[in-house]
């Protein structure tokens, strides 16, 4: 019998510990899923998870108008646990992987509004020359960015041995927080693949929670299985505004 770590056993106790209905401290949380910030080169094996830079742009000006403002995954965590607040209309930026352009131009928009993102990083990214690079992640915290794990080589974790999950879900994190000394306490599933023996390894690594790509609004009572918005390059800004649009209570 497995027995949960610590930080996810508290996770768990606090859900316990809350009213079902939990009102404007349990709302429901949007959660933007990006990858690429740039127009996609020639040939590109999967097109639709680039952003060009402007669109990005437009999108983010489309949410502010509207009154959103971004926030990190642990102050949405820390407000549905009761140790936080949320502005009126939270929304969290996250973006997969760790690739340059999440440097180079999502960034300096985001900065602009004194917004921070969230990078879920595969820590083998570090290393290509259209990766993110260690002073590049360094930039992003600098900034106010989240720091969480995306596993080391973004594997399939359904398909994998015990012992490679491990490898994947705890020693991600102990990378991450080894290199760039930050908590590192929430996890994304590669791929958005998980099952039950995916989950309970992210719980035993000590993660609060976990996202994934499966459609809709973050909810707390869905810790390790949070939904996220995934913005397609032919979305735009009219079409993150459907999306969210559609999504709201």
């Amino acid at each position: 019998m497995r027995l949960a770590a610590p930080a996810a056993l508290a996770a768990a106790l606090l859900l316990v510990a809350l009213p079902a209905q939990g009102g404007t401290r349990l709302r429901p949380v949007p959660i933007l899923m990006y990858h690429v910030i740039s127009s996609p080169p020639a040939g590109a094996p999967y097109p639709d998870l680039y952003v060009p830079r402007s669109d990005f742009a437009a999108e983010v000006a489309w949410l502010a108008r509207r009154g959103y403002q971004a926030v990190t995954l642990q102050r949405v965590f820390d407000s549905w646990r009761g140790a936080g607040t949320l502005p009126a209309k939270p929304v969290v930026l996250s973006f997969d992987d760790g690739y340059l352009s999440q440097v180079t131009n999502a960034l300096p928009v985001l900065k602009a509004r004194r917004w921070p993102g969230v990078l879920n990083l595969e820590v083998r990214n570090l290393k290509p020359v259209w990766g993110i690079r260690p002073p590049g992640v360094r930039k992003l915290l600098a900034a106010g960015w989240e720091l969480d794990a995306h596993t080391l080589t973004h594997p399939d974790l359904t398909k994998v041995d015990d012992a490679r999950l491990r490898e994947e879900v705890a020693g991600s994190r102990d990378a991450i927080r080894r290199q760039f000394h930050v908590q590192v306490n929430f996890f994304c599933y590669p791929a958005g693949r998980y099952d039950d023996a995916v989950i309970a390894a992210v719980q035993q690594a000590g993660y609060l929670a976990a996202t994934t790509t499966r459609y809709g609004l973050a909810r707390a009572n869905e810790l390790y299985t949070l939904a996220r918005v995934r913005v397609n390059r032919a979305d735009g800004a009219r079409g993150l505004a459907a999306k969210l649009e559609a999504l709201s209570p």
